[in-house]
């Protein structure tokens, strides 16, 4: 008989990501809460997160120094993703865009926790009926 475990009990490797922040304001306590969101979202659909890249400089730049070790890590070969707060956190939308181009010239995923999406009916129409709005309401963050 095969002393080997079955595949239900064989450790599983997730795929390897690395989170990146840009943490410009509050202290430490928030950096933390954040460092735990990012861990909570990777524990919640089995991603493995090998670290956390982190900007602390207010002056923004395309190759600031925490962002580089980012894309350092993405070359790594089992590495899977970047994963983010939320899309801000790579900057203004000239920067956030040209650091998207450079997180997927990797072939590396960006994955975003917090994602805004826009409703197609607004949350409270001064003309829309309270049905109505019941009706339209829905979260907006996943």
């Amino acid at each position: 008989m095969d002393d080997e475990l079955i595949t239900e009990r064989r450790s599983v490797t997730f795929p390897q990501v690395f989170g990146y922040l840009r943490h410009i304001t509050g202290g430490m306590a928030r950096h933390a809460a954040l460092v735990d969101c990012l861990t909570e979202y990777c524990r919640r659909h089995e991603l493995a997160l090998d670290g956390v890249f982190t900007d602390r400089d207010a002056t923004v730049a395309v190759h600031s120094p925490a962002f580089v070790g980012l894309l350092d890590a993405l070359e790594l070969p089992d590495s899977y993703g970047a994963v983010v707060a939320a899309l801000s956190h790579l900057g203004p939308r000239r920067v956030a865009a040209e650091r998207t181009r450079q997180i997927e010239a990797t072939g590396a995923r960006l994955i975003a926790v917090r994602t805004i999406r826009p409703t197609r009916t607004p949350l409270f129409s001064p003309d829309a009926g309270s049905d109505r709005q019941r009706k339209g309401m829905r979260d907006v963050h996943s």
